[in-house]
């Protein structure tokens, strides 16, 4: 029996397919996998997802395991050696969006609010549970529109309304398997 998947996970390569198997669309409250994956979204910007999950381990690495107080205090010579690091997409605005989303999540911090508490308050605490025509899912809607503004307004960067929804759905914000997926099943 073939376990049928979304149309866009690639077969051929197993780290893509247990993330789509173990992650996309799964509901996450995990403050450090939050932060994580908003950095990951905003670095995949004109790339492909694939291309940034095959470095995420290089990312972790090179990011202090996404330690926001960390990263917020690196200086130019981290930024240099960043630049450099092979495993990583050696953008510099990339890099730099990175350092200041880790000064405006730790903002966010001291106002008293977690990336979990902040985010799913924008879905009461509860997934949306989408049903699209399978390959007919938007690239962006009019809550990542709300999200992507609100972030920026508190000094996210790399936070388009594009790339807040394909973060929503890596974080189980919204579930947007395809009709005949089997990660479907787990919603039931």
């Amino acid at each position: 029996m073939t376990v049928k998947r979304c149309s866009w996970a690639n077969m051929a390569n197993p780290r893509y397919l247990a993330y789509h198997d173990n992650e996309w669309g799964v509901p996450c409250h995990d403050e450090n996998t939050l932060f994580e994956m908003l950095n990951l979204e905003g670095a995949q910007a004109g790339l492909s997802w694939e291309t940034i999950l095959n470095k995420r381990d290089t990312y972790r690495a090179a990011f202090d395991g996404w330690d926001a107080e960390k990263i917020a205090a690196y200086d130019e010579d981290k930024k240099a050696e960043l630049l450099l690091n092979p495993g990583i997409v050696r953008n510099r605005l990339k890099v730099a969006a990175a350092i200041t989303n880790a000064k405006a999540y730790l903002a966010l911090r001291e106002q008293g609010l977690t990336l979990d508490d902040y985010l799913w308050a924008f879905v009461d605490g509860k997934p949306i549970v989408n049903d699209w025509p399978d390959r007919a899912r938007p690239a962006r809607t009019e809550l990542s529109d709300r999200i992507s503004k609100d972030l920026a307004k508190r000094g996210f960067k790399f936070v388009g309304s594009t790339i807040v929804y394909a973060y929503m759905q890596g974080i189980g914000l919204v579930d947007d398997h395809d009709r005949e997926c089997h990660c479907r099943s787990r919603r039931r």
